[in-house]
């Protein structure tokens, strides 16, 4: 089975069981000399937490593209988004970049967030400590090699964290992300399915994160709706690094950032 459709499978298999959770990092360099002076607090109950949305009196939200396999119709993706105005972040494998190094060029050149799926898109709740450090160290060589861009944000695949995973993620400099608002896009049931899931997802508002698959089927046709129905709620459509917060914060046990 080729990783595109394993990538689906997986999806199909959680279903609706995957929750929402957040966090804070800064990232490496300069910024870890800063770490001891930022108050944040990553746990609740005694669980890590990924950032997924945020706590915010602006009414933005930020639309992400997970791109594993093939081109993802990136380009009619970045036609849509540059029409409407709109800057995203798009999530991306080391082998992916390296694969479609144009594409990946493309995203960084137009402005949007490049973050990390790790190298290979493998659950990296599987591997070891170490392993998991060189899927992230090997996907952040890959991408600046190719674009020249330093990720800042991480999503687990399958957005599977545990404790172990997320403190790797830190460690490695970089700001772990989930969301809070799932297209349902993988589900391939039609762009008005899509519509409905986002635009009038219970769990919409200030501060979302919005997943979406750039090789989903209906992605580039649902994409504009998606677009013109949040602008139409008043929503300014952020990438997730403008979003965030990036210290003095807490999350709470939803996973959601609360500045302090």
């Amino acid at each position: 089975m080729d990783e595109g459709k394993t990538y689906i499978l997986w999806y199909r298999l959680r279903g609706l069981g995957l929750l929402c959770l957040c966090s804070l990092v800064f990232f490496m360099g300069a910024h870890i000399a800063q770490r001891d002076s930022i108050a944040v607090s990553v746990t609740a109950d005694g669980r890590e937490l990924p950032v997924c949305c945020v706590q915010t009196d602006r009414k933005q939200a930020a639309l992400t593209f997970d791109t594993v396999s093939g081109k993802g119709d990136v380009p009619e993706l970045l036609g849509v988004l540059a029409a409407r105005g709109v800057k995203a972040t798009f999530f991306v494998t080391g082998e992916w970049a390296q694969t479609y190094p144009e594409e990946a060029r493309q995203i960084a050149a137009a402005g949007h967030d490049l973050g990390s799926l790790g190298q290979s898109h493998r659950n990296m709740r599987e591997l070891t400590k170490s392993e998991a450090q060189q899927e992230i160290q090997a996907a952040h060589e890959a991408v600046r090699t190719v674009t020249g861009a330093e990720m800042k944000l991480f999503r687990a695949p399958y957005g599977s964290y545990d404790n172990a995973l997320l403190q790797t993620v830190r460690l490695s400099g970089y700001l772990p992300v989930q969301w809070d608002v799932d297209s349902e896009d993988w589900k391939s049931y039609g762009t008005d399915s899509v519509l409905r899931e986002v635009a009038q997802n219970r769990h919409l508002g200030n501060g979302s994160i919005i997943l979406m698959h750039s090789g989903a089927e209906d992605a580039v046709q649902s994409l504009d709706g998606v677009i013109a129905a949040l602008q139409e709620q008043g929503y300014e459509l952020v990438p997730v690094s403008q979003l965030v917060r990036w210290g003095d914060y807490h999350i709470d046990g939803e996973g959601r950032q609360i500045p302090d």
